[in-house]
């Protein structure tokens, strides 16, 4: 048997965690996993979006999220950009663990669309620009996922 989603509307809600740090890329971000849900179907009420104040804050939020029974998906969104000192590597590294745990420990799809790039035009370069758009491809992400957890339960 092999499972895969095909893209269609789902069923149910999706929340999507954006930080508010680094707000210019994390706005197109968020404009773009919402033009890819509601090009596939879904009806804005679907989707909750919650501000945190920075990338960090995420995966706890999420996990509020993944835990309530709200949601079909978590979407996590936003922008951490390397600066002159160490920060971004915890910053990066402990925002991308948190949110595998999540996923893991909730058993509900926890997608990881929050850029780490070396300069804020690499940042816009992958929030609508010359590489497409992370939110819109964070957003697939969930659908697809959402769909072959339906399925793997047929």
């Amino acid at each position: 048997m092999t499972y895969e989603g095909n893209l269609t509307q789902i069923q149910g809600k999706i929340a999507v965690i954006v930080s508010r740090f680094n707000h210019l890329v994390s706005e197109k971000l968020l404009g773009g996993a919402q033009d890819a849900f509601l090009r596939h179907g879904m009806l804005i009420d679907q989707i909750d979006v919650i501000w945190v104040p920075g990338a960090f804050e995420i995966p706890l939020v999420a996990q509020k999220a993944a835990v309530s029974s709200r949601y079909r998906a978590v979407v996590c969104l936003g922008a951490i950009i390397r600066g002159d000192t160490p920060h971004f590597d915890y910053v990066a590294a402990e925002t991308a663990k948190g949110i595998g745990q999540v996923g893991l420990k909730s058993g509900l799809p926890v997608i990881f669309g929050v850029l780490t790039t070396h300069t804020m035009e690499q940042a816009l370069d992958r929030a609508g620009g010359k590489s497409g758009n992370k939110g819109w491809d964070a957003a697939l992400s969930a659908l697809e996922m959402i769909q072959v957890f339906d399925r793997m339960e047929d």
